[in-house]
C-alpha cells in the first residue's frame, strides 16, 4: 500500500471506511455458537479514551462509519461516555443483545449512538433459554430493550437471527412476522453461524436457505457491503449474511476490526496477523494503520487456494 496514501486500500483494492471495535470480551450470556469476535479472551479493555484517539485516527483516512460490539459492550458502563468522545461520523452502531437495553436506549442515543443490532435467535424462552445458557424470562426484557431503542430513534433495529440446525430454522416465518408488526422499524438478518466453539454441528445448507427466500421474495436487491442480497418478503426486509466459504463477502469487506484489548485484527478468521496498538502514540497510529491494513488479504479468495497470506505467529511470512 501506498504510504502517502490518504485512505486505507489493501492490496487487493479494498478500501476500509469502516471499524469494527470490541470493547469488552465480558458478557451477561453464554451462547451456545458465540466466537467472541475471535477474540482469545483477554480481560484487558481499552479506555474511552483511548478508543476516541483510534477512531480519530482512522477518520483521517476516510474511516466514516464504526459497530461497536463485544462481549455483551453495555457491561460497560461508561458506553455513553466512549460515545460522546468520538469524533463526527457517518454512522455509529452496536451489536447487543439486548438484555440491558431498554434502560439505555435513550441515553445511548443522546449520547450520539445511530442504530443497534440486537441479537435475537428466537421467540420462544424455553430454546431461547437453551441458546444462551439464560432464562427464559430474560426474552421478554430483550422484546422491551428492542421496542425502546425503536421509541429512542435507534432505527432501523437489526435483528441477528443466528440460524441453527435442529434449533431454530422453523422461525424464520415467525421472525418475518415480528419485523411485519414494527412497520418500517426492524430489519431481519438471519447469520449464517460460523465454524468457532461448537458452531459446525448446527450449520445448515445456505444454499438451500438463499434459494427459499429468493423464491418468496417480492423484490430483490443488492447491498455495497458484502455485495449482500437485500429481500422484500410481504412488507419484510430480510438479508441473508453468509461469512462462511464466500468469495464475494471477503471481496467486499470494507472493514477493519479492532480487539477489546487494542489489537488491529485485519480478518476476522485470521488470528495470527494482529498489530498491537494499546500503547500506541496518537502519532504511530497512521503506520500502524496502514500496517494492518497492508496484512488484509481475502479469506476466501479461491476455493481451490485457501492459503492465508500473513504473518504467523512467530512472525515469518507465509
Amino acid at each position: 500500500m501506498n504510504p502517502s496514501s490518504n485512505s486505507l486500500t489493501d492490496r487487493f483494492g479494498r478500501t476500509v471506511t469502516s471499524l469494527r471495535i470490541s470493547i469488552t470480551n465480558r458478557c451477561n450470556l453464554d451462547c451456545i455458537y458465540c466466537h467472541s469476535e475471535g477474540d482469545e479472551g483477554s480481560r484487558k479493555e481499552m479506555s474511552a479514551k483511548t478508543i476516541s484517539v483510534i477512531v480519530s485516527a482512522a477518520a483521517k483516512f476516510g474511516v466514516n462509519k464504526v459497530k461497536f460490539s463485544g462481549g455483551e459492550p453495555l457491561v460497560r458502563k461508561d458506553f455513553e461516555d466512549i460515545l460522546r468522545k468520538l469524533p463526527k461520523l457517518k454512522d455509529v452502531s452496536v451489536t447487543t443483545n439486548g438484555v440491558f437495553l431498554k434502560e439505555r436506549a435513550f441515553s445511548l442515543k443522546e449520547a450520539g449512538l445511530d442504530r443497534v443490532n440486537v441479537s435475537l435467535d428466537t421467540l420462544d424462552p424455553e430454546k431461547y433459554a437453551y441458546i444462551t445458557h439464560g432464562s427464559p424470562e430474560t426474552l421478554h426484557k430483550v422484546l422491551e430493550g428492542i421496542d425502546a431503542a425503536i421509541s429512542a430513534g435507534l432505527t432501523p433495529v437489526k435483528l441477528n437471527m443466528v440460524l441453527l440446525k435442529g434449533i431454530n430454522e422453523d422461525e424464520i416465518g415467525d421472525m418475518l412476522d415480528l419485523v411485519r408488526s414494527k412497520k418500517d422499524d426492524l430489519i431481519l438478518q438471519i447469520i449464517q453461524v460460523m465454524d468457532f466453539k461448537d458452531g459446525k454441528q448446527y450449520d445448515l445448507d445456505a444454499d438451500k436457505i438463499e434459494k427459499k427466500l429468493e423464491a418468496h421474495a417480492n423484490n430483490i436487491t443488492i447491498r455495497n457491503m458484502h455485495h449482500r442480497k437485500k429481500y422484500i418478503i410481504d412488507g419484510a426486509e430480510v438479508e441473508f449474511v453468509r461469512p462462511i466459504e464466500n468469495t464475494e463477502f471477503c471481496a467486499n469487506c470494507n472493514r477493519l476490526r479492532i480487539t477489546a484489548d487494542g489489537k488491529l485484527k485485519p480478518c476476522l478468521l485470521v488470528n495470527n496477523n494482529l498489530i498491537d496498538i494499546s500503547e500506541a502514540e496518537p502519532d504511530e497510529l497512521p503506520e500502524l494503520l496502514r500496517r494492518s491494513v497492508d496484512r488484509r488479504v481475502p479469506f476466501y479468495r479461491d476455493m481451490k487456494d485457501k492459503t492465508i497470506i500473513g504473518e504467523t505467529k512467530n512472525g515469518s511470512r507465509t
